[in-house]
């Protein structure tokens, strides 16, 4: 049997694999953020612009950023549909939330390259 990929219909095991590598993803940051201040000394200005000045280190924290933005969209959906039934409360609960986190993802992605 063919399926289509275009599709805009939402799967579960795509849902699974995206929560899965959002979550590696925001984890591997977490523990490099932690790392960053366990191991300098003291974190001045000149440290931290010198940290996000690395091209590498912009790209993994908007990666970051937009793991986090299809995490949430995917726990709201699965959580608003368990618990709000009337479907035209939940949908505009959801289109107000995923708003939320898209500025958040844009308003990270303005701090980090500057636009």
């Amino acid at each position: 049997m063919v399926t289509s990929q275009a599709s805009l219909k939402r799967d579960g095991v795509q849902d699974y694999v995206t929560i899965r590598a959002t979550a590696i993803i925001m984890t591997a940051f977490s523990l490099f953020m932690l790392w960053y201040f366990v191991t300098t000394p003291q974190v001045t200005f000149e440290s931290w612009n010198g940290l996000f000045s690395n091209i590498a280190m912009k790209v993994f924290t908007f990666a970051t950023l937009v793991s986090i933005m299809l995490h949430v969209r995917i726990g709201l959906w699965q959580v608003l549909t368990d618990y709000v039934k009337a479907p035209t409360l939940r949908a505009v609960v959801q289109f107000i939330l995923n708003l939320i986190a898209f500025v958040y993802v844009a308003v990270g992605l303005f701090v980090l390259w500057g636009i």
